[in-house]
């Protein structure tokens, strides 16, 4: 099922026996889980008929013991199995769930992996349950869908800043929600969200991060390049290097890209980086300074100093010293 057709079937009071929530971004499951357990029972039906459980505290029998029950002066019981991925043998629920308690609303949270798809159970919560996997969200979507968080709350945010809380936060959409209700506290219904807010509130420097950083680098403005790397090398926590090199990766495996896409249109450049129309001239000023051949050196630099940094066939160079060597075989 589809997270917006559940969210719909519980607003209008349709409720399945049995959810199965999956995947490895948590961000949507949660929503779910809390939807019902919010919704479904008024606050004077929780204390007799909800109960949340953990994986590691529980197993497969006293669960089905407890989904059996009858529920006490309410329509519903809820029993949610929170981290259900740790529940022993959760394959033995395929017998509870060919025949469920009509009464009961079992949510099972199974976060982070995933289900062998070939086994028979889990074909049997697909055809029995309500099935929820969570969509894989790709670092190139994240600034899209800061974009359409922040409409959703009444909000809009430049590209610019949408950008640096992507390149900070990375994919986890639980914490960059935690961000933006926190700017929602602070920051004036249907203002436009900018770098400063997210230096102000969130606590990212607005000029000096990866994204500045990237764009000294593409553009080869190597004292602005010094300055931040140094910034970086006296505060680790603002720009650790596995956040670097993963960034830069993909900032160049864009630049590559962008020299093989023979329309050079703005929007079809767009589409084909997977960025804003907004940033296809920083792209446009990295491939004129970086050829293709030279990229494929700087690929083998991240490679090698992402090893480096996690260790590997180093012993003792701090990483800060590791950044300003690896930015200066990057831009020379």
């Amino acid at each position: 099922m589809k997270f917006e057709e559940i969210i719909n079937n519980l607003k209008n009071k349709i409720y399945s026996s049995v959810y199965f929530l999956t995947g490895e971004q948590p961000y949507y499951i949660d929503i779910i889980s809390n939807a019902i357990e919010d919704t479904v029972l008024t606050e004077e039906e929780k204390g007799f008929n909800q109960a949340i459980v953990y994986g590691r505290d529980s197993n497969v029998k006293d669960i089905i013991s407890m989904a059996k029950q009858y529920p006490m002066m309410s329509t519903y019981q809820v029993i949610v199995v929170k981290e259900a991925q740790d529940l022993n043998k959760i394959e033995e629920l395929e017998a509870y769930i060919d025949k469920p308690q009509p009464s009961t609303i079992l949510v099972l949270c199974y976060k982070y992996k995933k289900l062998d798809g070939r086994t028979a159970f889990y074909k049997k919560l697909k055809s029995k349950t309500a099935f929820f996997e969570t969509p894989k969200i790709y670092d190139n979507q994240v600034p899209q869908w800061i974009s359409e968080r922040c409409l959703n709350v009444g909000y809009r945010i430049s590209p610019t800043a949408a950008l640096l809380l992507s390149n900070y936060l990375g994919t986890d959409l639980q914490k960059i929600s935690n961000e933006i209700d926190k700017l929602t506290l602070v920051v004036p219904k249907r203002t436009l969200i900018d770098v400063e807010h997210i230096e102000k509130h969130v606590g990212i420097s607005k000029d000096f991060n990866v994204y500045e950083l990237q764009n000294a680098i593409g553009c080869k403005n190597i004292m602005k390049a010094n300055q931040i790397v140094n910034y970086f090398a006296d505060n680790e926590k603002a720009g650790p290097m596995p956040m670097i090199t993963a960034n830069l990766y993909m900032f160049f495996s864009k630049v590559m890209r962008y020299h093989f896409v023979a329309d050079r249109s703005q929007m079809t450049l767009s589409k084909a980086l997977g960025v804003n129309p907004f940033f296809i001239k920083d792209y446009a000023m990295a491939a004129n300074n970086y050829p293709p051949k030279k990229i494929s050196e700087i690929f083998m630099i991240l490679e090698d100093f992402d090893m480096r940094s996690k260790g590997v066939n180093n012993n003792s160079s701090p990483q800060g010293e590791l950044l300003k060597e690896m930015v200066f075989k990057i831009m020379h």
